[in-house]
């Protein structure tokens, strides 16, 4: 039973939740703490799976609560149940916390969170992905440059050109960079040909997720095995998956976070080529190159696939909690609850958008959808659209290429 723990200084609105999440409470363990202080005993005295904490607090505040309970419990989910009006307040939580709510949140929104976090977790703490990574000897490293940017990103100090000059030492990531600011993706108006421009245009955040993308790409050398144009497939995949996840509808705050997901959505696929040659070289005479069925002959030889395994690596690295989510359940979107085209069932029409072009580059009405996919698009709510979006992909997909 998943242990859930409430914080807020008043009593009157956990008795509120409490009400609310009255029908969870034979499958969810609930407990509610008036205060910060009062919440860490609660986490001393036993751990939790998730915490969902207001922000606005006397005495210790939602972001120093969640701050220190990421530090002491980093496995417990830290949601924050924020207000309007405390903007500023939230914008410190971002580090500490995975998910944010604004209230007045209803019982079906703050059920549907705490279910997908929970999903999450379980999915990212299965003993199939804990015993691939752990016969990993080395995961490869973040290089220096990627490191001296995440510190200078963590101060609210630093500005354009320190940013500018971080990537600047660094060739590779840099042309990387502005490759894909350019790309037919971000459908800037003008072409970026300075790393200062590229700050300015995206901002802190975007550059901090595209230095990522660049640099787990190259994180990766696969096996003398592997022929060099299956990663070069895997790369040019996620680029074009990139490409039509930014034309299809959706919240506009949740662009950057689809685009940064499509582009490391098959990153698992590389952790495969480059740390489990064997297991992958037997994936890839089963399967081909271009196949979208090869993460269930992975889920059959390894007992999870390269969605999970790259989620739970790239977590680690600390990409945004919705692009993880984004990506661990890119092929199966069902497993969560959806309120909406969010990310999740965004990159999964995507993906499977691009897989359908690729094998019909000139055919704008694509082939005939599997049963699978097709209940699938059913379930998400998006069947009817699915036309509408393959036009939208060809289209995208044409402008990128």
């Amino acid at each position: 039973m998943k242990r859930i723990l409430f914080v807020n200084d008043e009593s009157k609105v956990l008795d509120g939740i409490r009400r609310m999440l009255h029908a969870d409470r034979k499958r969810w363990a609930m407990e509610f703490a008036i205060g910060g202080d009062a919440a860490l005993q609660a986490c001393e005295a036993g751990s939790f799976d998730v915490v969902v904490s207001d922000m606005r607090m006397p005495g210790m505040d939602g972001a120093t609560l969640l701050g220190q309970i990421r530090d002491r419990y980093p496995s417990t989910a830290r949601i924050v149940l924020s207000g309007y009006s405390e903007a500023e307040m939230t914008t410190r939580a971002v580090p500490v916390a995975h998910r944010f709510l604004t209230k007045p949140c209803d019982a079906s929104e703050l059920h549907s969170v705490i279910e997908r976090v929970c999903t999450l977790q379980d999915l990212l703490s299965a003993p199939e992905i804990r015993q691939i990574i752990g016969s990993v000897t080395e995961l490869p490293s973040l290089s220096a440059t990627y490191t001296s940017l995440m510190k200078a990103l963590g101060d609210p100090n630093t500005g354009i050109v320190e940013v500018a000059n971080i990537l600047g030492g660094d060739m590779a990531m840099s042309a990387k960079i502005l490759h894909m600011v350019n790309s037919a993706f971000f459908g800037l108006a003008q072409k970026v040909s300075n790393l200062r421009s590229a700050v300015s245009y995206l901002g802190m955040e975007t550059i901090k997720n595209l230095a990522l993308v660049s640099e787990t790409f190259r994180a990766f050398a696969p096996d003398a095995r592997i022929p060099q144009s299956v990663c070069q497939s895997i790369q040019l995949h996620a680029q074009r998956t990139a490409a039509i996840v930014s034309v299809l509808p959706g919240d506009s705050k949740t662009r950057d976070i689809r685009i940064v997901a499509a582009l490391l959505h098959d990153i698992g696929r590389l952790v495969l080529a480059s740390k489990m040659p064997d297991k992958f070289c037997l994936l890839l005479a089963s399967t081909g190159d271009h196949s979208r069925e090869h993460f269930e002959l992975e889920e059959s030889l390894l007992g999870t696939s390269h969605a999970e395994i790259g989620a739970y690596l790239l977590g680690l690295w600390g990409i945004p909690d919705l692009a993880i989510e984004a990506i661990a359940h890119h092929h199966r979107p069902t497993r969560v609850p959806h309120s909406g085209f969010d990310s999740s069932a965004a990159l999964y029409v995507a993906d499977l958008l691009d897989y359908e072009l690729e094998a019909h580059p000139q055919d704008k009405t694509g082939a005939e959808l599997s049963e699978g996919d097709r209940t699938c698009l059913e379930t998400l709510g998006v069947l009817p659209q699915f036309a509408e979006f393959r036009g939208l992909a060809f289209h995208a997909c044409n402008k990128s290429s």
